[in-house]
């Protein structure tokens, strides 16, 4: 399996992020996300945190991605952090992320959490994304039908 389909969503991942007003509004008029994060960052912001991609199983060109985010925020209490991963949620749960080499199958948030770090110094909105892509077949090949699971975000 190439690494090609994390570079084409985390490259589109980040253009549709960037492209939401409401998460300006959190994050800056940049939104500021990072996949690594200065010594020194304005917060709030977003880290991309974790990528682990695998083959779907009986789809010899399809890929399954989980991308976990990470929203960081120091104000006083939960609120801006799980308002940060509430947004993060609305914009991303079934999003038509535009691809540049893959066709887009599916987009689920399929897990979100907030929590203080231990020296109660940071608050985390964690969000688990599962994106799942499907390579272009070389002319005159038909593509197998990808059934995902409920957990994939099928039916």
């Amino acid at each position: 399996m190439a690494l090609d389909p994390l570079r084409d969503v985390q490259k589109a991942l980040i253009a549709h992020l960037k492209a939401q007003d409401t998460l300006k509004i959190w994050l800056g008029s940049n939104v500021r996300i990072y996949d690594e994060v200065p010594p020194d960052p304005v917060f709030p912001y977003v880290a991309l945190t974790r990528v682990e991609a695998q083959a779907v199983s009986g789809a010899d060109t399809a890929t399954e991605q989980v991308i976990t985010l990470m929203a960081v925020s120091r104000f006083s209490g939960t609120e801006e952090a799980r308002a940060i991963a509430s947004e993060l949620r609305v914009v991303l749960d079934q999003a038509a992320l535009n691809l540049d080499d893959q066709h887009l199958v599916s987009v689920r948030v399929s897990y979100l959490d907030v929590f203080r770090s231990a020296d109660k110094r940071s608050t985390y909105g964690l969000l688990r994304l599962r994106v799942v892509t499907e390579s272009p077949l070389p002319e005159g090949i038909a593509p197998a039908k990808v059934q995902l699971s409920p957990a994939m975000g099928g039916a």
